[in-house]
């Protein structure tokens, strides 16, 4: 069984002022830094999904993936499930960069939940709340999910469902803090600096 991940950076960071979330700065270090430092460790193989100019990702020194069809984080899914599945992979975990703090064990869960799928597919759940851009997402899914796509239907959770996706259930819900907005990253900070929330 191999494992790819790829980071989904191709958000357009509105509530930030337009700030590229994959530079924003938290404990001086970029967000994109701080994700690829969590999950790198979990995965075979990394790459990034990020439209605009793949320039400013250089010195992270790994593949980025513009979005063939910009429809939401589903679209870096199918352009990360195309570039794995000549490789070898038998599926991709997904993360977003805005989210930091997410469990050092996501892949070995969401790979113990989906065993209890039929499509082999898993979303993290913490809190009582789903975050269907921590995923994983067999190969085998990416003609569906292509098929999904030109017919509009772009909702993670949905595409999740219909192929009844299992939910690795993490205990820290903090974990999946993410950072849309400036009081956003200023809680990220003091979660950073262990200020009781």
């Amino acid at each position: 069984m191999r494992i790819f991940g790829v980071i989904l950076a191709g958000g357009t960071g509105r509530r930030m002022g337009g700030t590229d979330k994959a530079a924003l700065l938290l404990g001086a270090q970029p967000l994109l830094a701080r994700v690829i430092e969590r999950i790198r460790p979990q995965v075979d193989r990394l790459v990034i999904s990020a439209n605009g100019d793949p320039a400013r990702l250089a010195p992270y020194r790994l593949p980025v993936l513009p979005d063939a069809l910009p429809q939401g984080p589903l679209s870096g899914v199918l352009a990360a499930l195309d570039w794995a599945a000549p490789q070898g992979a038998t599926a991709v975990v997904s993360v977003a960069v805005d989210t930091p703090f997410f469990p050092g064990d996501l892949v070995p869960q969401l790979l113990l939940a989906a065993e209890h799928s039929p499509s082999g597919a898993a979303v993290a759940e913490a809190g009582g709340r789903v975050h269907p851009t921590f995923a994983l997402w067999p190969v085998a899914l990416r003609r569906d999910l292509r098929a999904a796509l030109a017919r509009g239907e772009a909702k993670v959770m949905a595409f999740a469902q219909r192929h009844q996706a299992a939910l690795a259930r993490f205990s820290d819900d903090r974990a999946f803090v993410n950072i849309n907005t400036p009081e956003d990253l200023a809680a990220a900070e003091a979660l950073l600096a262990g200020v009781p929330q």
